[in-house]
């Protein structure tokens, strides 16, 4: 994705004190848009790298996935996912 042509696609934070969050080879690629990603609620089904900790806790640390430019149209491809698992939990909840 050519992040001079779609704005909305890319932003940075270079003033954020963790920026970059994740090691990257260009930090000038480094998207953070998502800073917290959306896709973490899928849990397992993510796609990204990840692991979890001895406590159980999902540490995405080793992931950029959601901070790559051209993974944009991947994330936000995925919302009706994400819906859909909001709507069973809420279901749950009721």
């Amino acid at each position: 994705m050519d992040k001079e042509t779609k704005h909305y696609a890319f932003f940075q934070n270079r003033e954020c004190e963790y920026f970059p969050c994740h090691r990257v080879n260009d930090p000038d690629r480094f998207n953070c848009l998502f800073c917290y990603c959306p896709l973490y609620a899928l849990g397992k089904r993510c796609g990204g790298h990840f692991r979890y900790t001895e406590k159980g806790y999902k540490d995405c640390t080793g992931c950029a996935f959601p901070h790559m430019p051209e993974n944009y149209e991947k994330i936000t491809g995925r919302y009706r996912e994400i819906m859909e698992l909001v709507r069973v939990n809420d279901k749950r909840g009721e």
